[in-house]
């Protein structure tokens, strides 16, 4: 799906179609008429139950995916955001107990793909994708990605899915034969209306000229389902989010839906159409097909109906607001037209930008996520992607900007409430709890502080708002510290007595409230939640065993030995020594695993 969000920008314009049609015109128009608007009001109620209004119930099904990214270089910071982002809600879900299936992977088809393993020494385009997809996962491991589905769009599980549906979709009499003439972005892998192209016929995303092409080639009858997709959108608001990208959905629907070709004569690259070896299946008609090909279990034999038991429909399709087009209106249609459940909502985030600028590997301006993973550490990238940026718009990167976060939050907001607290403890009471977080925390209005954020936090997990999500998590560790400061436990040591005895309970109200900071944050920051836990004497199985459910008040016990304090997240200092042009800012930091991304060979 080529390449991660960032990579398309628009819908293929489909030029007019000439002579030669070769419909089946036998078929007969009213009984086509009914049959749609009886699938349509079927597809209508399948499609009626949006995300957000979904009543969570233990081990329901939630499906995510993230696009299949498109396989013509390596990972960009772009579709590392996209799979963060997915990460953190499967994360979320699992945490209010459902079954999640996280599906990613790779889109390995198309002329852009030959393209770039002719470039690269004779490399074939299996090989090439090969290389490049091992990145991904490599990646996809640094990151701490959960997933639990990988597909590649090479795999013979994934062709035999596509030719299945392909049958179906041909069966309901909508794919026809005809010639078409147009401008071709490669980049883009479509035809472009030159009214959206810049000087010299250059595509505005790619900024390199299209050329004019002329194939005979099959179409997919988009134009039938243009009442389909009005009745979706009117009847399910929240089959697009947020809300402005299906204002963008409905304004392409308004302006009419035209058939779009399925099939590539010119490129060789790709899954041949059934009873038409001299064609390819055309890269969108086969990568959509990969959430669903990836539900297929060991062992099952390759069929759709074997797929769509293994946990369709998907309950949220993560995307770059680039390919929206694809996922909210070619999708709908075709698996309507095959006969299949619609996924119950498409999000469409923005675009991440360098210097002001969209990024993207045809632009050559990306942010390399094994870089910043080797230099800062996941839990840093994924934490200031997912604060920084307000889930659904674009967002920018500066190291500065970074430094300063991650500094401000992770280690110091949240980190020394730890250390410090910890340490007092260590000094006064042996590094032994002296009473229930429960009974510590009787007539105490800090408990109803955390009790509250955390009822926030939920909130705006469930509704998609990571950088709210953050942020309300933060605020816990914010009244921690000032908790501390107020209460001066250090001093309530030094009077001895009764004094002595609030402080022992202070600091027991506030490794609860760390406590509970860790698990409200584990979806965003798992491997320092995991430290905050084992600090606070909790195994390792203990911690994979976490619900939401513990984000309630009073897990930490009278006699609970905590660990030897030690910084979670260790601050990152910037060495600006010298001048800036010639001596760049070099950031110090205690030394991290080596990513398994570095010393990797990668396809060109």
């Amino acid at each position: 799906m080529a390449g991660m969000a960032f990579l398309y920008s628009s819908l293929p314009f489909v030029p007019t179609v000439t002579a030669r049609v070769k419909r089946n015109k036998n078929r007969s128009t009213d009984i086509g008429n009914r049959h749609l608007r009886c699938r349509s009001r079927r597809i209508l109620v399948l499609a009626s139950s949006g995300l957000g209004k979904r009543e969570v119930k233990k081990k329901e099904t939630f499906m995510i995916t993230t696009p299949l990214y498109y396989a013509n270089g390596p990972p960009h910071m772009g579709s590392a955001y996209t799979t963060i982002a997915a990460d953190a809600i499967a994360r979320f879900h699992r945490l209010l107990g459902e079954k999640v299936i996280f599906v990613t992977g790779t889109d390995e088809h198309g002329e852009k793909i030959a393209t770039s393993a002719a470039a690269a020494d004779a490399i074939g385009p299996k090989e090439h994708c090969d290389s490049i997809s091992l990145s991904y996962q490599i990646l996809w491991k640094d990151l701490e990605i959960s997933h639990n589905k990988f597909i590649r769009t090479t795999d013979a599980k994934h062709e035999a899915i596509v030719k299945d549906f392909y049958s179906r979709v041909l069966q309901n009499g909508d794919i026809y034969r005809a010639d078409y003439e147009g401008l071709y972005c490669v980049n883009c892998e479509e035809y472009k209306d030159e009214k959206e192209l810049l000087e010299n016929n250059c595509c505005p995303t790619h900024l390199k000229p299209c050329a004019k092409r002329k194939e005979d080639n099959y179409f997919f009858s988009l134009s039938k389902y243009q009442k389909l997709l009005e009745d979706i959108l009117s009847n399910n608001p929240d089959f697009v989010q947020p809300s402005f990208r299906a204002n963008e959905v409905q304004g392409w629907i308004d302006s009419g839906l035209k058939d779009f070709s399925i099939s590539r004569s010119s490129v060789e690259w790709g899954i041949p159409v059934p009873n038409d070896e001299k064609q390819t299946i055309y890269v969108w008609f086969d990568a959509l097909l990969g959430y669903i090909s990836a539900l297929l279990n060991d062992g099952d034999e390759p069929t759709l109906d074997n797929a769509l038991a293994s946990g369709w429909p998907a309950t949220l399709h993560l995307i770059g607001k680039d390919i929206l087009r694809f996922h909210a209106v070619y999708w709908p249609a075709m698996l309507t037209s095959a006969g299949l459940s619609l996924p119950k909502m498409v999000f469409g985030h923005g675009f991440l930008t360098k210097d002001g600028m969209k990024m993207g590997k045809s632009l050559g301006n990306t942010i390399e996520p094994k870089d910043l993973v080797y230099k800062f550490g996941s839990d840093a990238v994924r934490y200031f992607f997912l604060k920084e940026v307000d889930f659904g718009n674009d967002g920018d990167y500066s190291e500065e900007r970074f430094v300063n976060i991650i500094n401000a939050h992770l280690a110091n907001t949240i980190g020394n409430l730890l250390n410090r607290t910890l340490g007092l403890l260590k000094k006064n009471c042996q590094s032994c709890l002296a009473v229930d977080s429960s009974i510590a925390s009787e007539g105490i209005e800090f408990k109803d502080t955390v009790t509250s954020l955390v009822k926030k936090a939920h909130f705006h997990y469930e509704n998609l708002s990571l950088s709210l999500a953050c942020e309300t998590v933060l605020e816990i560790g914010n009244a921690g510290n000032l908790f501390m400061n107020e209460r001066a436990p250090w001093s309530l040591f030094k009077k001895g007595g009764s004094s002595s005895e609030a402080a022992k309970k202070d600091l027991v109200i506030i490794l609860e409230a760390v406590r509970i900071i860790s698990v409200a944050l584990s979806p965003i920051t798992p491997t320092i939640s995991l430290k905050i836990y084992s600090q606070l004497g909790f195994t390792k199985d203990v911690f994979e065993k976490l619900t939401w459910d513990d984000t309630k008040w009073g897990g930490l016990k009278a006699g609970q030995v905590m660990a030897e304090p030690k910084p979670i997240f260790a601050r990152i200092e910037v060495d600006k020594g010298g001048d800036e042009d010639t001596n760049p800012s070099k950031v110090i930091k205690s030394k991290k695993k080596k990513s398994q991304t570095q010393g990797l060979v990668e396809a060109s």
